[in-house]
């Protein structure tokens, strides 16, 4: 299995595109001649990327502001994608973000907020466009999950538990979908070059971001929408980018939890 051939009424849908990997991951499909469709809260940041898009690749880049937390919204996004005369052929889940810190201190508000980004979009979008690939037989879904999910994380428990969800749910689809020509792709990036944790407020031991407090391991989002695209070229289950995290990752299978449990809790604690 691959990617899809391009296709003037098909295109990549792509959540949480206004910026970091989601707008890189629109450059690597763009450049592969996929139109684009571009979702995210931002307009005038999508508005932005889908002209460098068609300015840079030809491709057809529209623009669908949504929020992706409104259910209501969000159910209307198929809609507004055919009324464009497009089929999505390649689905990819990005938006999410984390919060931090002790979770009984945490705003439950904000904590809901991250389950229906992180996980309930995911489910949605997918239950949307999966039948339709099924049907034609072709198609690609790429889930951006985290290195967070293969393990449990004290001071972002939310954000940890809801990237595991991702995780697990694309490793099941992965398996239920190859025999219909469908590719589904976990990407589980580390530490990247991005807003996330500064949009989430949140350092980890020593007041450091949590970018500064694992030097050595973090990416460019080019190089984790990179490795996402290939994965996903390649038919890949999982895809970590970065061979120190790779490592990083098989070690820590065999480090028992009540083990590495403490350590992420000294680690993630707020000095």
């Amino acid at each position: 299995m691959s990617l899809p051939t391009p296709a003037p009424s098909s295109a990549a849908l792509l959540t949480g595109a206004s910026g970091g990997i989601g707008a890189a991951i629109a450059r690597e499909l763009a450049a592969r001649g996929h139109g684009i469709v571009l979702v995210a809260r931002r307009e005038e940041r999508l508005m932005a990327l889908a002209a460098e898009l068609t300015d840079r690749h030809d491709v057809r880049a529209e623009t669908v502001p949504c929020d992706l937390a409104d259910a209501d919204s969000r159910s209307r996004l198929g809609e507004r994608i055919a009324a464009l005369g497009l089929e999505v052929e390649i689905l990819v889940n990005n938006a999410g973000f984390a919060t931090g810190g002790p979770f009984h201190q945490s705003d439950p508000d904000r904590e809901l907020e991250q389950v229906r980004v992180d996980v309930e979009a995911v489910v949605a979008l997918t239950s949307a466009f999966a039948p339709a690939m099924v049907a034609r037989r072709r198609g690609a879904i790429l889930n951006v999950s985290s290195t967070a999910a293969f393990q449990p994380m004290p001071y972002s428990a939310g954000y940890g538990a809801a990237k595991a969800y991702v995780l697990s749910f694309s490793e099941a689809l992965h398996q239920e979908l190859h025999g219909h020509g469908i590719t589904v792709t976990a990407l589980c990036p580390g530490p990247v070059k991005t807003d996330f944790w500064q949009i989430a407020d949140w350092k980890v031991a020593g007041g450091r971001s949590f970018e500064e407090a694992i030097p050595g391991t973090t990416i460019a989002p080019e190089a984790a929408a990179r490795a996402g695209v290939r994965g996903l070229e390649s038919g890949k289950r999982v895809v970590v980018p970065g061979l120190p995290m790779r490592w990083a990752m098989d070690a820590s299978r065999y480090i028992p939890h009540a083990v590495k449990l403490p350590a992420l809790e000294w680690f993630m604690r707020r000095r």
